[in-house]
């Protein structure tokens, strides 16, 4: 019982997180957005009885896969405080000197932080019966969708509690393990793709693949769509059961993957958490002998800004870091480079370059924007936490000089990040308008528009220009928002997932605003999807799925998108600067009233 449920460190992680209004706000908000999503689904349903079946099972697929994408982005976001929580060395002091075994180190950790991602997907349930009053939404899909869902929560759950108790990551290293589920889970569904076969020759149904149990979104569409989606039976072939298993169920693969290797994840850190005495100390008594020896460096000029300097240098002070920084930087240009290669050795069609693209340009646009949104809601919490804040205080140095400050020196520290997507779409656009680098291959794709066939190229060269503008001033605002959390929040767990919440909104909104208008209004829809950035690169690379009305004409298409950009960048910027204005004039107050608060 001590272990669970009566382990302490869960109980006291679930009270001191119950009683938090952001908690409360954030489940509200949750289970608002998926009501929105259900009424969405169900608009236009029919009067027949087939008609509402077949709209409820719509409406179920819509919810399902929703809940799927938000549980995927806000459980990394729960389970990075435990990760952040390993560079407090006087935590763990504590749990490491009390009587708590370290089973129940581990168990708590887990299952403290992983319940308010349980409760998020315990509070839809009523969503999901709702369902099975249209009909066509057997009770089975339910039970399978909610364990696709619960498991995919509990396997980056114990990844995150590995990485905090054997201290393999850090606090900074938190961007790294939001970035390699977003790039896993892009990257698996892209592959995944490549690997499709034809069920039947003409038919529209695919076969699965060796990817399809590891990413939650392939199973739930074998689950939901299995006549287009058909597992692979291997009965009566002679394959083992693991294969069979694996290509024909992969629903069941999924959850025992994902829970025997939750398992073996809280076994290994078991096993590993008493040796961080040790290496606690290690550290200790080497940064304590080593604090005398000289760099050899020469010291580094401060701008006009010290905050931004600060903010700018504090983050990649090591070369360990600074290498992996500009690693993850050349590999992901690397991968777009390829996949242009690819296609102009005739490798990839059309079709397969775009679809590649896509998922690229999508997983790093989505790593951008979280590390934005980690480090900046992090920036003021985690010097409140830490004490930093109260030294600074005490300088000469004004609210709006430090708010400022953060701002520039986090965007200057993102810029190679920023840049990554821009070059990534940047080498496709050289490869249009150059002709394939020389090759004269056909980059011309018809498109449908109306009742005609429009040729559009491969990749829309004007949204190279334009995804640099919206991209950089949306992450500005992305810095502020999670700039203007940290300040109010007396956590960084709490800064991190409000701010997080908000740019879901906002973003979602905007996209859903150009998704609903691009087919329908004649490059007015261009505009309104140059405003987001995942919108702007979808409607880059696959022009008929967004823009569909504003292809006839090459010169409207063109500085739609980049009126559109130009406008979106400028209304981005002015709500930086009064978010800006709005946290200098309340900064005072706001931090005198959460000083001395834990």
């Amino acid at each position: 019982m001590h272990v669970l449920p009566l382990n302490p460190i869960a109980v006291r992680l679930v009270q001191s997180g119950s009683t938090r209004p952001r908690h409360l706000l954030l489940r509200s908000g949750y289970l608002a957005l998926m009501v929105l999503i259900l009424l969405f689904a169900l608009l236009g349903s029919g009067t027949t009885l087939r008609d509402l079946a077949q709209q409820g099972a719509k409406a179920f697929a819509v919810v399902s896969f929703g809940q799927v994408f938000l549980i995927c982005i806000l459980a990394p976001i729960f389970m990075g405080g435990a990760i952040a929580q390993e560079s407090n060395q006087q935590t763990w002091d504590v749990m490491l000197t009390s009587p708590l075994s370290s089973l129940q180190i581990v168990m708590g950790n887990l299952f403290g932080r992983l319940f308010f991602v349980l409760a998020l997907l315990i509070s839809t349930f009523p969503l999901f019966a709702i369902t099975q009053l249209f009909g066509g939404v057997p009770g089975s899909a339910i039970i399978e969708s909610y364990a696709i869902a619960a498991f995919s929560a509990l396997i980056m759950a114990t990844i995150a509690i590995t990485l905090s108790v054997t201290r393999t990551a850090g606090r900074r290293s938190v961007f790294v393990f939001y970035a390699s589920i977003i790039i896993f889970l892009f990257a698996t569904y892209a592959i995944d793709l490549a690997l499709q076969v034809k069920v039947v020759i003409g038919s529209d149904a695919v076969s699965t693949t060796v990817m399809t149990p590891l990413n939650p979104f392939l199973t739930l569409n074998v689950l939901l769509n299995s006549n287009l989606y058909v597992p692979i039976d291997f009965a009566g072939t002679g394959h083992l059961w693991p294969v069979r298993l694996w290509f024909g169920s992969p629903v069941a693969a999924q959850l025992w993957f994902f829970g025997l290797g939750s398992i073996a994840l809280i076994l290994y850190s078991t096993l590993r958490v008493r040796l961080l005495g040790g290496a606690l100390l290690g550290r200790t008594i080497g940064f304590t002998t080593g604090s005398s020896a000289s760099s050899g460096r020469d010291a580094r000029r401060v701008g006009s800004n010290p905050v931004a300097w600060r903010e700018l240098h504090l983050r990649g002070q090591t070369p360990k870091l600074r290498l992996a920084r500009w690693v993850f930087v050349a590999a992901a240009i690397s991968v777009g480079l390829v996949i242009v290669l690819l296609s102009r050795a005739g490798t990839l069609n059309n079709d397969q370059t775009r679809l590649a693209l896509v998922a690229v340009l999508g997983a790093e646009i989505l790593v951008v924007i979280l590390t934005a949104l980690n480090l900046s809601a992090t920036a003021v919490s985690r010097e409140r936490e830490d004490k930093s804040l109260d030294i600074l205080l005490t300088t000469p140095i004004q609210p709006g000089q430090y708010i400022s400050g953060k701002l520039w020196g986090l965007v200057q520290y993102l810029l190679p990040l920023i840049a990554v997507p821009c070059v990534t779409l940047a080498i496709a656009a050289l490869y249009v308008v150059t002709g394939g680098f020389g090759n004269q291959a056909d980059l011309m794709v018809m498109e449908d528009v109306r009742t005609i066939k429009v040729p559009t190229p491969l990749i829309l060269p004007e949204a190279a220009i334009a995804l640099p503008l919206v991209l950089f001033s949306f992450t500005a605002l992305c810095v502020m928002i999670g700039l203007q959390w940290s300040v109010k929040s007396k956590g960084t767990i709490g800064s991190v997932v409000a701010a997080t919440g908000v740019v879901i909104v906002i973003a979602g909104s905007v996209g859903l605003c150009g998704w609903a208008s691009g087919n329908n209004i004649p490059y007015g829809g261009a505009v309104i999807n140059a405003a987001s950035p995942l919108n702007l690169v979808i409607a880059a690379v696959e022009p008929g799925q967004l823009i569909e009305y504003s292809l006839e004409s090459p010169t409207g298409r063109r500085w739609s998108i980049i009126g559109g950009a130009v406008v979106a960048s400028l209304l981005y910027w002015a709500i930086v600067y009064g978010l800006h204005a709005s946290i200098k004039s309340n900064f005072m107050m706001t931090v005198r009233r959460l000083s001395g608060t834990a």
